[in-house]
């Protein structure tokens, strides 16, 4: 019995070099993708992590994706190698260039000096529309939809929808009560035989069934 597209597979689809299983095309150990997550580029695949802009080694800030995410081409991540100061009369980076204007910051703490939003993450089953730009050190919940051309520059919640620049709350998929026990449930953790055994009700809206067989 078949049980879903192989997790390790660069093309899921054989045909179709333009949509990847992400995971196994990522280079950056600081970019950690799940499993069956894909990535769908009009051009070229491979544009994902040139997308993946300002995300210097020195910095070690992580760009994290969980499973089963739907991310569209043009996707852009903005990582905390693009923040400036803005509590100085200048935001301008002097210290990075060296040859005296060092002297503003202690050698031993160059990233200190930079504002620092943290990793950035992205949870399971989220479907990021084409040419989102997600700004640094955003979380995104489970189960969100973000809009095409939205620019998401503060943390999405569960099984929210939001759109616009900035990204505001359009509505939410479900009630409190329900993202609860949907997040309970983690379908996306199941393995894929049983994700293959209840494919007709994870792709239904009757979580009092799905919650049944969790």
């Amino acid at each position: 019995m078949l049980n879903g597209p192989n997790p390790d597979a660069l093309y899921p689809m054989e045909r179709h070099h333009n949509l990847v299983f992400l995971k196994n095309q990522i280079t950056n150990p600081n970019i950690i993708v799940g499993n069956y997550t894909y990535y769908a580029d009009f051009d070229d695949a491979k544009n994902f992590e040139r997308n993946v802009f300002y995300h210097f080694d020195f910095i070690g800030d992580k760009l994290i994706i969980g499973n089963f995410c739907a991310i569209a081409s043009g996707v852009k991540f903005i990582m905390n190698g693009a923040n400036h100061e803005t509590m100085p009369i200048s935001t301008f980076p002097f210290a990075v260039f060296q040859n005296g204007w060092e002297k503003i910051i202690d050698q031993d703490n160059l990233i200190g000096k930079f504002p620092n939003k943290g990793d950035t993450v992205i949870g399971n089953d989220v479907w990021i529309g084409f040419e989102v730009i997600i700004m640094p050190g955003v979380k995104i919940g489970n189960g969100a939809v973000i809009a095409a051309k939205s620019v998401v520059t503060k943390d999405v919640p569960d099984y929210a929808i939001v759109g616009g620049n900035p990204a505001r709350l359009i509505r939410t998929r479900y009630d409190d009560e329900q993202i609860i026990r949907l997040n309970e449930i983690a379908w996306w953790d199941w393995d894929a035989e049983k994700i293959t055994k209840n494919l007709l009700l994870i792709n239904s809206n009757d979580i009092d069934a799905l919650e049944k067989v969790n």
